[in-house]
């Protein structure tokens, strides 16, 4: 992945005042991680995922002078970005015809999920705390019970419980939120 490593220049307004400053150099080391494993749980395609953060931060760079840190962290502002580019990827795949043999378009009409609502899981995941993450991954997507999980981290199976009860609340009011939007 090429970055640009450059320090933009700010944008001067005709008072002369700073209007806006976005290092991306250093919003790519502190966030590049962040949005790489964001794209890859979106779109469950590694080279794909890289192709998206280098198309966000190329985003970022072009409307740098949009950024405003008093509406928003950069952190943000990035994922806003990013999550714009992986809805373009979702649509342009949309548009673009899969030919597959008819003996297996059975099998990957089952198997392929809707890709907006995956999108949707994973911001409501991104909106619980790390702890909860760790617990509803665990117990609902990798398929270990509490007691397993207890013995592998040492969390007590009552505090794993209490942490997925409210991470899937939390997560159940955001989904609710998006749909109605």
């Amino acid at each position: 992945m090429t970055v640009m490593t450059t320090r933009p220049t700010p944008e001067w307004s005709a008072m002369g005042a700073v209007e806006s400053e976005f290092d991306l150099s250093v919003a790519f080391a502190e966030h590049g991680p962040s949005l790489l494993g964001f794209a890859v749980n979106a779109l469950r395609d590694r080279p794909l995922a890289e192709d998206c953060v280098q198309e966000t931060f190329l985003r970022a760079w072009r409307s740098r002078s949009g950024f405003d840190a008093d509406r928003g962290s950069a952190r943000t502002w990035l994922f806003t970005i990013e999550r714009n580019v992986i809805l373009d990827v979702y649509r342009a795949r949309r548009r673009t015809p899969t030919l597959v043999p008819a003996e297996h378009a059975g099998e990957l009409a089952a198997e392929e999920s809707d890709p907006l609502e995956r999108l949707r899981i994973v911001e409501a995941l991104a909106r619980v705390s790390p702890e909860q993450r760790e617990a509803v991954v665990a117990v609902h997507l990798t398929g270990l019970t509490y007691q397993e999980f207890s013995d592998a981290s040492g969390v007590p199976v009552a505090t794993l419980r209490t942490r997925v009860f409210y991470a899937l609340r939390a997560m159940r009011g955001h989904l609710e939120g998006v749909d109605n939007d």
